[in-house]
């Protein structure tokens, strides 16, 4: 079997952290990689965003990264890829027919690779598996102004491809829910599987030495660590709030630190965009910005020795369609205070394996803090619950489900073909 793979807007190689970088190149990544591990041949395809990168990269056995050009080969808005999707598809066509390759089936990932995807598919005759890992209509909801908010093109064309993809995958159930309240889709042709986790890279360390490797201040200063792109979205303001609420009203808990990975570091404010500028006034006019740590993006294979240095790991999203940072923490037996907004409230049993808050409700999160930081054995539980909850969702398993999906439309369409041959 070959796979078409579409991240058009973001290489599954790209550093986390960054402004398109997140939890979905993670997923196209390791995704591929089991993939290619069972013998399926995979093809990654994304956009060129420097005119001086390789053309070609062997990502893994059976799995090969393919950069192709889309319009002006640097970064730009991605809601502006599809002016350029014509010259994407005809790339794509062009190295199949190149190179010899039939590929069986097409599985792309946001909204602008889905809707070369369906380009591909009518051109190929192949099946198309898409899945969106946000919705433009559900950031909409959340969102607290106008420049957060998504274009009524996108969410048209995510309706579209609602409509018209072979096989939709869903996350989780909510997410599932959340295509049915706000895009009317089918749900007999919505498939659910979660996203994975490298569990032999996301394991428990020892704390002292993972902060001694990092440099992060030694055992009993308190870690708080969070990962993600420096957004709105992603509630960092809450954090730090919460932060500052925790040292105030419990003195054992006055040197509590935030690490923060992603955007830019504290050295570099010359990089910051709009909102690390205002969460840098936030941390100071609360007079703790010595405590609230901007280190900037991180290679994913530092994550794990993070996530051990930390006391705790926090998600405090408005809207999170899975969270992938939230399974890893889970995966590295750590404990984890997220929102119930959206997929992590799937994955986190409340008091069990991790904690759950209202979305931007500081007060509740430092409440959360402050529980898990001064009880050594309630986080101690929750580590070891947590751990035991991420083993099901090791990326041999998720493979597997992915595969069956793969499977099953081939057959489907092979029969379909020879049907209407026939008929």
């Amino acid at each position: 079997m070959r796979v078409a793979m579409l991240s058009v807007h973001t290489s599954p190689l790209a550093g986390l952290g960054g402004k398109e970088a997140g939890g979905m190149n993670v997923y196209v990544r390791e995704l591929s990689r089991e993939l290619g591990r069972r013998g399926i041949i995979v093809d990654i395809f994304t956009r060129s965003q420097d005119p001086q990168s390789a053309r070609i990269t062997a990502v893994d056995r059976n799995v090969t990264l393919v950069t192709l050009p889309a319009g002006p080969e640097a970064p730009y808005d991605k809601n502006l890829i599809l002016d350029h999707h014509a010259e994407f598809v005809a790339g794509m066509q062009d190295y199949a027919q190149l190179h010899h390759y039939h590929y069986d089936i097409i599985h792309s990932h946001y909204f602008v690779s889905g809707i070369i995807g369906l380009a591909l598919r009518d051109a190929w005759g192949i099946p198309l598996v898409h899945m969106f890992h946000t919705l433009g209509a559900m950031k909409n909801h959340v969102a607290r102004s106008d420049e957060e908010r998504e274009t009524g093109q996108r969410i048209a064309l995510e309706g579209r491809l609602m409509r018209e993809a072979d096989v939709v995958v869903a996350a989780t159930p909510l997410d599932l829910q959340q295509m049915v309240w706000h895009y009317e889709a089918t749900p007999d042709r919505i498939k659910i599987i979660p996203c994975g986790v490298d569990l032999k890279r996301f394991h428990p360390h020892d704390m002292a030495e993972a902060r001694a490797a990092l440099g992060l201040p030694a055992q009993p200063t308190p870690i708080v660590l969070l990962v993600g792109r420096i957004e709105p979205l992603k509630g960092i303001d809450a954090l730090i709030r919460a932060v500052a609420l925790v040292r105030q009203y419990n003195p054992h808990l006055a040197d509590t630190t935030a690490v923060v990975i992603g955007g830019a570091s504290d050295e570099q404010p010359e990089l910051w965009n709009t909102e690390q500028r205002r969460l840098d006034q936030i941390r100071t006019e609360l007079g703790i910005r010595h405590a609230i740590k901007f280190i900037g993006a991180r290679p994913q294979s530092q994550l794990s020795l993070y996530h051990a240095a930390a006391d705790v790991v926090t998600m405090p999203s408005h809207y999170e369609s899975f969270g992938m940072a939230a399974l890893e923490a889970l995966a590295s037996g750590r404990p984890v205070i997220a929102t119930s907004a959206g997929g992590p409230a799937t994955i986190i049993n409340d008091g069990i394996n991790g904690l759950l808050t209202m979305p931007d409700d500081a007060p509740a999160l430092a409440a959360n803090l402050a529980r898990v930081l001064s009880n050594a054995h309630f986080a101690h539980g929750l580590g070891l619950a947590a751990r035991e909850r991420a083993q099901r969702y090791g990326w041999s398993n998720i493979g597997c489900d992915v595969l069956d999906v793969y499977r099953s439309q081939i057959r489907t369409h092979s029969d379909t073909t020879h049907a209407c041959a026939s008929c």
